[in-house]
């Protein structure tokens, strides 16, 4: 039987009871209807996994308590920084989730041209947490000990204005060089992805002015999401750890 792990944001003590989140209790007792004495695997984001058992459930309220540390890391040696066009629906919560499943390192969504998504600041702040909630369930389903960091939303300008060590890559259908020739770089890569309806031609000469190589991941145009997906898996697998 598979051991349920469960995502605790604060530091992790051993051989005493504590109290899970609301998230977290309503998780164990609500949707997985675990009863006590069950086993519990629990991360903080520490890179380490922990050992715990279920000592109580009460309505909403699920104590409790860890007995050993394994320092267990799933990793990958490759520093990956997406940042991803918002989408609107289900495409973003889907590249969220499946570039956690494949090693991203950061995640920047990037408030673009061709972006539908228009909210004020208090909804970004609701969509940044629902966001959070998603790439913390992808580490409790994959096995991650290390939670990505996800920035706040930013303007496509304020992302090519940062400054960094990495790879500057920006998917565009037609552009002539490919990612699976992409060379080894020790510090990572930094890849832009266009929003549904792809970014426009003056958004990709600038990424391509302020130092982004355009690359292609094939001759057919891929959704946002699988662009994603693919680019992510392509570089994981010449470099990385697939």
């Amino acid at each position: 039987m598979r051991i349920p792990r469960v995502y605790y944001p604060n530091p992790i003590p051993l051989e005493r009871e504590f109290e899970l989140t609301d998230d977290a209790s309503h998780h164990v007792a609500t949707v997985l209807r675990l009863k006590p004495n069950r086993p519990l695997v629990l991360f903080n984001g520490d890179g380490n996994e922990y050992s715990a058992q279920i000592i109580s459930i009460q309505r909403k309220k699920v104590i409790v308590e860890a007995d050993a540390r394994l320092s267990l890391s799933k990793e990958s040696p490759l520093c990956l920084h997406l940042g991803q066009g918002v989408s609107k629906g289900d495409r973003m919560d889907t590249v969220l989730q499946k570039s956690v499943e494949l090693g991203v390192t950061e995640i920047t969504p990037i408030i673009t041209q061709r972006c539908t998504v228009k909210l004020d600041e208090s909804r970004w702040e609701k969509k940044v947490l629902q966001w959070r909630k998603i790439i913390v369930g992808a580490c409790e389903q994959s096995g991650r000990n290390v939670v990505p960091e996800l920035h706040s939303p930013i303007t496509l300008n304020q992302w090519l204005a940062s400054s960094t060590t990495s790879t500057r890559l920006v998917l565009a259908p037609g552009a002539e060089q490919q990612m699976v020739k992409q060379p080894y770089n020790m510090h990572g890569y930094r890849l832009l992805i266009g929003p549904e309806g792809g970014l426009s031609e003056q958004e990709i000469h600038s990424a391509v002015e302020n130092g982004y190589q355009s690359v292609s991941v094939g001759p057919r145009i891929l959704r946002t999401e699988t662009a994603a997906i693919a680019s992510l898996s392509i570089l994981q697998a010449i470099h990385g750890d697939l």
